[in-house]
């Protein structure tokens, strides 16, 4: 079962990690992970720029290896990035310097204070070192883009209902998620703009 809004209880277990800004001023943040890879990110790259949106993407090492003129250019287009550990690291399944020598190997490439665990699942052990160095960057609301049983109009409608002040949102810039990407992205975008958000960078 997708969960769209992060429940309680997964909050409760990862206190250190950041769930959503200020509810206070009407600012909402786009993030992607996993890219970014020449399938989809520049699409989004065209999308936001021609919406002019900023969004902060949580990059796989191995991806920006690959593909470094797109981060290149996602960052002169002025987004922000995030390391999402060199290989895509599932944290629950991997050992406590095996994981923090990964996301070491991703920083050597973004420089960046923003951490994304994948899968949002990490131990809290590894947690524990890394809050030192980064902030850990979490969600309220996910879109559930990914899900091959989730329809495009689903995706923007788990975008476009959950969403309040504060809330930092995810999509993701890799292939399986790309159908449901370019129907929802621009008119989450148009939408929730009409409720009079602002798109802000973490």
């Amino acid at each position: 079962m997708h969960i769209v809004k992060a429940p309680f209880l997964l909050r409760s277990f990862y206190p250190e990690a950041t769930w959503n800004k200020s509810r206070r001023e009407k600012k909402i943040y786009l993030t992607f992970d996993d890219g970014p890879i020449p399938e989809v990110t520049p699409w989004i790259l065209d999308v936001l720029n021609d919406l002019n949106v900023k969004a902060t993407f949580f990059c796989v090492g191995e991806n920006v290896q690959k593909n470094p003129a797109i981060l290149q250019r996602l960052l002169r287009e002025g987004h922000a990035v995030g390391n999402h550990t060199m290989n895509h690291l599932k944290g629950w399944d991997t050992a406590l310097e095996t994981y923090l020598a990964n996301v070491e190997n991703c920083q050597r490439l973004l420089h960046t204070t923003l951490f994304r665990p994948p899968y949002g699942r990490a131990k809290k052990s590894q947690l524990k070192v890394l809050k030192e160095h980064y902030e850990i960057i979490m969600w309220d609301v996910l879109t559930g883009d990914y899900d091959a049983r989730i329809s495009p109009e689903q995706c923007l409608k788990n975008a476009v209902k959950y969403t309040k002040n504060g809330s930092i949102i995810v999509f993701h810039d890799n292939v399986k998620s790309f159908t449901n990407v370019q129907y929802a992205l621009p008119r989450m975008i148009e939408r929730l703009r009409k409720k009079g958000y602002e798109f802000a960078l973490l």
